[in-house]
């Protein structure tokens, strides 16, 4: 009896692992902030402040026919990406303006990480 219910809780933490672990790498659906492989992403104190720097910088808008979304994968070519100051956090990440849509972008992989509202 005492092998079975140690076989069960057994089974049940090997089962809810994957859940758990997932649950902790700060992935969110929609526009909340998305942190992917551990970077630091703006903070929410820090965006009003971040937005009126990109508009400050005049940076062009880059078009895509797709929707502006978390995950999406910008073109390899036409897109500038521009360093985040430091005054907003370190980040392995970049900036660009999208479809009218400040984003943040893995550069690599060139996935949107974070939509800024």
């Amino acid at each position: 009896m005492r092998n079975r219910i140690l076989a069960l809780a057994t089974l049940g933490v090997a089962l809810g692992a994957p859940i758990a672990a997932q649950a902790q790498t700060g992935i969110t659906v929609g526009r909340a902030p998305v942190v992917v492989e551990g970077g630091p992403t703006i903070t929410v104190e820090q965006r009003p402040a971040f937005r009126d720097y990109v508009v400050e910088q005049r940076v062009p808008a880059f078009r895509i026919p797709d929707r502006v979304v978390v995950g999406a994968t910008l073109p390899e070519s036409g897109v500038t990406y521009y360093d985040v100051p430091q005054r907003f956090g370190a980040t392995t990440y970049r900036y660009t303006v999208v479809n009218g849509e400040t984003v943040l972008v893995e550069p690599r992989s060139r996935r949107i990480v974070e939509v800024m509202d």
